[in-house]
């Protein structure tokens, strides 16, 4: 009885923290949704061409990759609520900024901190797997607490999406970009106010060193792409800096793999079960996450000014946004059937194929508003399974000491490769592109050839990754990979 009791008290203790934290995904997925429909008009607001858009996206992102481990990190030491907290906090401050932000500096600093936010739902699992401790059944709990805050996040992106395209007709920019700040704002005071602190299990420190290695290859490698946007691809040091950033990861490596505990676990990314879902992770960031701003202005140009484009408002694009999210869900959930039938691996690899066709098809289908949302259906479908299916697959193939770090590293993993792509994508979509000469920024209309080959590219990420997951070796995956 007083079993019964107890585990009575436990359930309604759980729903309770999972209905706060089901608002912080709310805040989550209007960050992730409101944002889409109205960059356009942010590059109106702020006077600058809408290809320089996606340098917001490309610096957002690499916060958000160099977050994921060195927040999961601090969470183990002084607890995750604490580090929610924390990032909640910097992300309601870069949302601020935005509001008031004068100049394309100044709203890119803001974007930049916002990416704080890639942490909060890794961080709610946590919470959720920690209250559950000494549960027989915590698990299928936690999984389903982590159920239900997905759910939320993409609804939310929806919901955000939606109100952003209605709203930016009809009131001041500032009132626009004021939202989502007034909504993470709340979202603060909810977990400081709504979740219990815990302290943290880890012992030890943050391997600081590695943490900057990192930090400076990803630097030097987007400092490079910077300069070939200014400079055009003429110019030496674009490429000098690249190449260090790059070079940069050798000594990161081997720093990394004297430690006992290290930020980034080299030898378990190397392992030949585990190295293929993490290239795909990254592959997949490129048209996940680096092709979303390309999509939105593309959808918003006017065929008769410029030649192409959709003649969309920023109500078709929340529309647009809809139908892809809704895609995502039908795929993620989906996952388990398809998994059963063709495996783990085939199912991961036909949804590799179905984002690659997705935008493959936009390379001849671009002309009507009906053939964005057929080529956003296809690609969307893949894609949920990628989202749902990739973590655990990661989990699937470490240790089971290993499997919080695996997970995460796909979130990081996935987060470089969009932040590369965006950076790669402002350059195609510069008024000129690569001309010999720089590109000129005095027009703000990218060139058709540019979203040509943004979606040759994200074709392209999405059938390497289908590669690289044809080449992981027999018994990569197991059946724990299709669990969502």
């Amino acid at each position: 009885m007083a079993l019964d009791q107890r585990g009575k008290q436990v359930a309604q203790g759980l729903c309770a923290v999972v209905g706060l934290l089901v608002l912080v995904e709310v805040g989550s997925g209007v960050l992730q949704g409101y944002y889409t429909p109205i960059y356009p008009q942010i590059a109106d607001h702020l006077t600058i061409p809408e290809g320089d858009v996606n340098w917001f996206e490309a610096a957002q992102l690499v916060v958000s990759a160099l977050c994921v481990p060195l927040l999961a990190r601090l969470a183990d030491l002084i607890g995750h609520q604490r580090v929610l907290l924390l990032s909640t906090a910097v992300t309601a401050l870069g949302s601020w900024i935005l509001v008031v932000a004068p100049s394309f500096t100044t709203f890119l600093i803001g974007w930049a901190l916002q990416g704080a936010y890639v942490v909060w739902l890794p961080l709610e699992v946590a919470i959720i797997h920690r209250r559950l401790r000494g549960d027989a059944d915590r698990d299928r709990r936690t999984r389903r607490g982590a159920a239900i805050l997905v759910g939320a996040l993409e609804l939310s992106v929806i919901v955000g999406a939606l109100t952003s395209g209605q709203l930016v007709d009809r009131v001041g920019m500032g009132v626009v970009l004021a939202l989502p700040a007034i909504v993470v704002t709340a979202v603060f005071f909810v977990i400081l106010l709504g979740i219990e602190h815990t302290p943290g299990d880890a012992t030890g420190g943050i391997d600081w060193t590695g943490f900057a290695l990192i930090t400076g290859a990803l630097g030097l490698v987007m400092a490079g792409l910077v300069a070939v946007r200014l400079e055009g691809p003429g110019f030496p040091w674009a490429w000098t800096l690249m190449a260090a950033g790059v070079a940069t990861l050798l000594p990161f490596a081997r720093y990394e793999l004297a430690r006992r505990e290290p930020l980034v676990d080299i030898r378990l990314l190397r392992d030949p079960r585990q190295w293929p879902i993490q290239v795909t992770a990254f592959l997949f960031g490129i048209p996940v996450l680096g092709g979303q701003i390309p999509l939105s202005t593309y959808a918003q140009a006017d065929p008769v000014e410029r030649g192409y484009g959709l003649g969309a408002d920023a109500a078709f694009v929340s529309t647009l946004i809809g139908v892809y999210v809704i895609t995502l869900a039908i795929g993620a959930f989906t996952l388990p059937l398809t998994s059963r039938l063709l495996g783990v691996r085939r199912a991961l690899v036909v949804s590799c194929l179905l984002v690659a066709l997705g935008y493959l098809l936009w390379i001849p289908f671009h002309d009507q508003t009906w053939q964005g949302l057929a080529n956003m259906a296809v690609a969307g479908l893949g894609s949920g399974a990628l989202v749902a299916a990739l973590p655990s697959a990661a989990a699937a193939a470490a240790p089971e000491d290993r499997t919080g770090f695996a997970t995460g590293m796909t979130n990081a993993t996935k987060t470089v490769g969009g932040a590369i792509a965006s950076s790669i994508f402002a350059i195609a979509l510069a008024v000129d592109g690569l001309a010999a000469d720089g590109p000129q920024l005095e027009e703000a209309s990218a060139p058709l050839s540019g979203y040509l080959t943004v979606w040759a590219v994200c074709a392209g990420a999405a059938l390497l990754a289908a590669v690289a997951l044809s080449v992981a070796p027999k018994g990569s995956f197991s059946e724990r990979a299709v669990e969502v």
